[in-house]
């Protein structure tokens, strides 16, 4: 089943290339570690969920662009092509001479209504191109203008127009130190919006993965490139193809479908987060080696104590003893030490992964009370490694991660609203007062229902 990718704005643009270029690489690349059967059908299936029929050999990115301006779309497209590996196609593009000027409001109430027939046609056609419909796959940034306000009536028209398919929004979060004046305001309105009409939210924060450049990458002077890069690997090792069953080497069919119903069993909770190990510079990797014990050691405790990468992991951090409901609503001021899962979905990709041990992510404690880790514990695998790492795991999980950076952001959004500013760059594209109340109510919910698991 094919997946087509909606990219948005500048930010939806640049990831979008890094990722099908990941993606194509790793398919690609000759030092799978598998026989050559097996590498032939990754290749096919990976091919099938994102690449359509070739022309002149070449092939072809079932994505649409979509951008306010035209300067990503064009250098996007010409990077793909000059990359002589696989392009986009020719009709997959629509851009136009003004952008949002950072603002939701303009991108949701103003771009969205005006070029909705012309988006919706594009995404149509590529639709018509896939044998079978997987969903759909939504790049975005929540900061700005376009991706953001744009990126959320898109996908509110996607749950109108294609109900029975999937839709997974990738959300760039912004650094904390702030980018966009405005970008507390866009970010909650966004985040609003796509809870309604989404079906999973797969949040990357900005801050998280700078610190992975500078720290396992070691980059000294990171670009958005470096940064879209470390994406691109985090959703390539989520997305390419893995057995569907164990001691299977049929490639599952439907990834999409897979990952919600494995990963978001009730529609209260849809923010998912990834973690990966191993994660270093090519010149580290050439000297390190890896047991599936060590990684899965390691990749265990960054869940429960939050971490993002496997450097400066707070080892101190347990499971409580007994899962006893938490009286009243857990103070948010109340560090929230241990990271309470409702669902995690392990992928393990390389040698050996039948011998790998899963005992330490099957323990209750590690998981909601209601939901037994039968249910909330899943794991892919495949013998076919992964971009150059004989042996490397990503964990996508649906847990309390995102809780305070939330938390922060409404909180930030909420001073500003409170003294109006800003307000009227919103009001006068038709975004009422009412709108964001009914934004900050939903989130404070979604705040609170993530910390009483």
């Amino acid at each position: 089943m094919s997946i087509v990718t909606v990219q948005l704005g500048q930010c939806g643009n640049q990831i979008g290339f890094e990722v099908f270029d990941a993606l194509f690489r790793d398919s690609h690349c000759p030092q799978g570690l598998c026989s050559k059967r097996e590498n032939e059908a990754y290749q096919a299936s990976c091919k099938e969920r994102f690449f359509s029929e070739e022309e002149n050999g070449v092939p072809i990115a079932r994505a649409v662009l979509v951008d306010m301006e035209p300067k990503v779309i064009n250098q996007t497209l010409s990077k793909a092509a000059q990359s002589g590996r696989w392009k986009y196609g020719q009709h997959s593009c629509f851009c136009q001479k003004q952008g949002s000027g950072n603002n939701w409001a303009y991108g949701y109430s103003v771009h969205g209504p005006r070029h909705e027939e012309s988006i919706m046609n594009l995404i149509r056609k590529e639709v018509e191109k896939c044998d079978s419909l997987s969903g759909f796959f939504i790049i975005m940034s929540m900061a700005g203008g376009t991706g953001s306000g744009l990126g959320a009536f898109v996908t509110q028209n996607l749950q109108d127009q294609y109900s029975h398919s999937l839709k997974m929004n990738q959300i760039i979060w912004p650094y904390g130190t702030g980018e966009i004046i405005v970008q507390n305001y866009n970010s909650i309105l966004t985040l609003s919006h796509l809870y309604r009409s989404s079906d999973a939210l797969l949040v990357h924060e900005n801050d998280a993965v700078h610190k992975i450049c500078a720290k396992l990458m070691n980059i000294k002077q990171i670009s958005f490139s470096d940064i879209n890069q470390v994406l691109a690997h985090q959703l390539g090792s989520v997305f390419q193809p893995t057995y569907s069953a164990e001691g299977s080497f049929h490639y599952r069919r439907n990834p999409l479908g897979d990952l919600m119903e494995n990963l978001v069993p009730h529609p209260e909770f849809k923010m998912l987060g990834v973690r990966n190990i191993p994660q270093m510079s090519e010149n580290s990797l050439a000297y390190s080696t890896f047991t599936w014990a060590g990684l899965l050691k390691h990749l265990r405790q960054m869940l429960i104590s939050n971490a993002k990468m496997e450097e400066g992991i707070d080892w101190q951090v347990r499971p409580p003893v007994s899962r006893l409901p938490t009286l009243g609503k857990m103070s948010l001021n109340k560090e929230l030490h241990f990271n309470t899962s409702i669902a995690n979905l392990l992928i393990l990709r390389g040698k050996d992964v039948h011998s790998a041990d899963l005992g330490g992510f099957k323990d209750p404690a590690l998981y909601t009370s209601w939901l037994e880790p039968v249910n909330a514990f899943n794991v892919w695998k495949t013998q076919r490694s992964f971009n150059k790492y004989e042996k490397s795991a990503a964990l996508v999980t649906n847990s309390q991660f995102l809780v305070k950076p939330l938390d922060k952001i409404v909180g930030k959004a909420w001073n500003m609203f409170a003294s109006k500013a800003y307000v009227h760059q919103y009001t006068k594209f038709g975004i009422e007062e009412e709108d964001f109340l009914d934004s900050f109510t939903l989130l404070e919910q979604v705040v609170s229902s993530y910390c009483n698991l």
